[in-house]
């Protein structure tokens, strides 16, 4: 649509959209029109307006009931929305901010009133394109610079392989292998953040599967056990004599399982226990049956504040000297687990600690 702004009038009366049109002819805008809410929320992939102005009194579905449904759209909520209404009481007012509108004009509309206003509203859409734009570059830079860092990686880890064939010393055998598993683990966030970076994209495709969550969470048990036993620490589980069958992508199921256990071991004194229970929750039929997946740890515990960020991308939770704290794997976990149509969330264990608590949909294998 080239380079001039695109303006979407959504107006029931023709006429109203011909007096927008001849007001706005001078400021060289493409304008179009729709006469109802439903072809307006239809035509936007078409169209793509860098502003809507939208009448209020509309039949069927009215402009506040638009605006909230655009406003609740993350495909669409930046579009700024200017009501035009011919409503002028202050509770009317506020129920059109209330539903997201951005700004308001009332009828009849002056003239020098609605350039103004959508002057306004233009340049702050185009001050978000360009706020886009440069955080889509950075994302990109980050996501190369990243992918480009597993190629020295595997060259460390093929080093690390030939060293424990020859003949050395047993405390020099003990660090390749100990600097062997930590470059595989750098190996695994690296992929959290390339995985990351799909989905805030919307680029993730999902290998699905139908797999037992149970015997994920054993496996997770046993691939830990080296570390929780080098900690004193001791991993139980707790599961269910039936299967616990879901529907997603196993390898990153696992990758949330395994941050999570490795978060609770993090975090956990020595000669305590961590718990992974998996239970299939009683059929209701206000729902889908349910897969509940907890870590349970005795460890430091979430505070009211952590909890309502902790599951955000670099937030560290606890500090906790003696602890490396990259930020990332509980990010990487609610991500995973809303890719899946699933659901995270934190409790305080009592007396001391924390509940990690997964919701998945459970598949039925006949």
């Amino acid at each position: 649509m080239g380079n001039k702004q695109v303006v979407l009038v959504v107006d029931d009366e023709p006429a109203n959209f011909d007096v927008i049109e001849i007001l706005l002819f001078k400021e060289g805008y493409e304008l179009y029109h729709q006469d109802n809410g439903a072809d307006a929320i239809a035509s936007l992939d078409t169209i793509k307006p860098d502003l809507i102005l939208l009448d209020v009194m509309m039949p069927d579905m009215d402009g506040i009931e638009v605006c909230q449904q655009l406003k609740q759209d993350r495909q669409w909520q930046h579009i700024p929305i200017i009501i035009v209404t011919a409503l002028s009481d202050k509770e009317d007012l506020a129920r059109c901010l209330d539903a997201g509108a951005d700004d308001f004009i009332s009828k009849p509309i002056n003239s020098t009133e609605l350039r103004a206003r959508v002057r306004s509203m233009l340049r702050i859409k185009s001050q978000y394109d360009r706020i886009q734009e440069t955080m889509m570059l950075r994302e990109e830079m980050m996501q190369t610079i990243v992918h480009d860092l597993r190629n020295p990686l595997i060259g460390i880890l093929l080093g690390c392989d030939s060293l424990k064939i020859l003949e050395l010393p047993d405390r020099a055998k003990r660090r390749i292998v100990q600097i062997g598993k930590t470059i595989e683990h750098m190996r695994f966030l690296i992929d959290d953040i390339l995985t990351i970076g799909r989905i805030e994209a919307n680029k993730l495709i999902l290998n699905r599967t139908t797999f037992d969550i149970t015997e994920i969470a054993k496996s997770a048990i046993a691939d830990f056990a080296n570390l929780s036993n080098s900690k004193q620490i001791q991993i139980l589980g707790e599961f269910d004599t039936e299967p616990a069958y879901t529907s997603g992508d196993k390898q990153l199921i696992s990758r949330v399982l395994e941050n999570l256990l490795d978060n609770a071991i993090k975090f956990s004194p020595q000669q305590s226990s961590i718990t992974i229970r998996v239970e299939c929750l009683p059929k209701n039929p206000d729902r889908q049956d349910l897969i509940k997946i907890e870590v349970i740890d005795c460890g430091v515990g979430i505070s009211p504040e952590q909890k309502q960020v902790i599951f955000e991308k670099y937030e560290v939770g606890n500090i906790v000297l003696g602890v490396s704290q990259i930020g990332l794997g509980l990010s990487f976990c609610k991500m995973m687990i809303e890719a899946h149509k699933g659901f995270i969330s934190v409790t305080n264990n009592q007396p001391k600690g924390a509940i990690f608590t997964v919701l998945l949909e459970r598949e039925h294998i006949s």
